[in-house]
């Protein structure tokens, strides 16, 4: 497989590519399964559905990599918290968590079936020469929906919770990292090739807290997952975090890169033993010049790594199809 050769930085015929949220509502056939399951938790629980809807960008846009669908909330979902999505506003949670005394409400028996089973038949169906990744959100990242309930802009309790009551917010941390560390264990022994740890909210921390409550717990699920599976790439992919990157070291293969982040910046900061990802500006994919200007941009200047193509966010929902195939092939060298 091209993708999983350029994770481990072996020589490829050319830059594999795939998008963050590439199955998703730009595509018209992903809708009609979206509208056929009722709402976006069904989809994702309906796993002969959830496999439909991974395959779609694989068919349609000849990526090199398939994600599984599916969302980083399933886990505290399964966990015992009601997670419901609100028209216009997103996931919410019926109830938070904000004490030692709350973590009781939560459960480390997770059952998460409908991935695992989403997970065999995509690679059951996946061609031989496609990666089919499986994928978490980050510690920290999840622990500030269960914290807020729902989306923020300043993140408020959940950093509180850091400097006014650090034995529940590390506590909290190792729950989900515990239940991480199963989580892809059990993608991976369900035909994920590799799979990737999603910090979205890594920006909201200054950098050095950053590293110890949003980092050093994705360094631990990286130091458990190496040494038993060291066939399976493991991509991290920390949001807004630039500033740390030269602490950021750990059992892990592909460094994703997000679109904020300078590439030139990236490449000379990163170590040169993990592959990059990315970090190709999301709005770019509404005017074909503008792809062109930023693919060559950053061909031009990455010099010491070997690359991933990706968006350096998740594709929007109105990105016509025609231009994501358009930045999928020229960045494969194919036009």
């Amino acid at each position: 497989m091209i993708f999983i050769d350029a994770c481990f930085k072996k020589d490829t015929p050319y830059t594999p590519v795939w998008m963050m949220r590439q199955a998703g509502r730009y595509l018209p056939e992903y809708r009609a399964v979206r509208a056929s399951a009722g709402d976006f938790i069904s989809l994702c629980k309906n796993y002969k559905l959830a496999s439909e809807v991974t395959l779609q960008p694989v068919d349609i846009l000849d990526v090199d990599a398939a994600i599984i669908f599916s969302d980083i909330l399933v886990v505290p979902m399964q966990m015992g918290l009601n997670l419901r999505f609100e028209s216009g506003e997103g996931p919410v949670f019926d109830s938070t968590i904000r004490n030692l005394d709350d973590l009781s409400k939560l459960s480390l028996d997770v059952n998460l079936d409908y991935v695992y089973d989403a997970l065999k038949l995509t690679r059951e169906k996946l061609k031989d020469d496609k990666a089919l990744i499986g994928f978490c959100g980050a510690p920290w990242t999840l622990a500030t929906y269960m914290i807020e309930g729902r989306g923020s802009k300043n993140y408020e309790n959940s950093k509180k919770a850091i400097y006014k009551n650090e034995p529940f917010m590390k506590e909290l941390l190792s729950m989900l990292t515990q239940a991480l560390k199963s989580y892809l264990e059990n993608q991976i022994k369900s035909g994920a090739n590799a799979v990737m740890i999603f910090d979205s909210w890594a920006g909201a921390l200054e950098s050095s807290v950053y590293l110890e409550y949003g980092f050093s717990y994705i360094k631990e699920i990286c130091s458990y997952l190496k040494p038993k599976y060291p066939h399976i790439p493991i991509i991290v992919f920390a949001k807004g975090s630039a500033l740390s990157y030269e602490r950021m070291d750990g059992d892990f293969d592909v460094f994703g890169v997000d679109w904020s982040t300078p590439i030139e910046y990236a490449d000379k900061i990163i170590p040169t033993k993990y592959c990059l990802q990315g970090n190709m500006e999301p709005f770019r994919l509404y005017d074909k010049k503008a792809i062109d200007e930023g693919i060559e941009h950053i061909r031009a200047n990455i010099k010491n790594h070997k690359h991933i193509f990706n968006l350096g966010h998740g594709i929007t929902p109105d990105v016509p199809v025609e231009n994501a195939r358009y930045f999928i092939q020229k960045a494969q060298g194919k036009i």
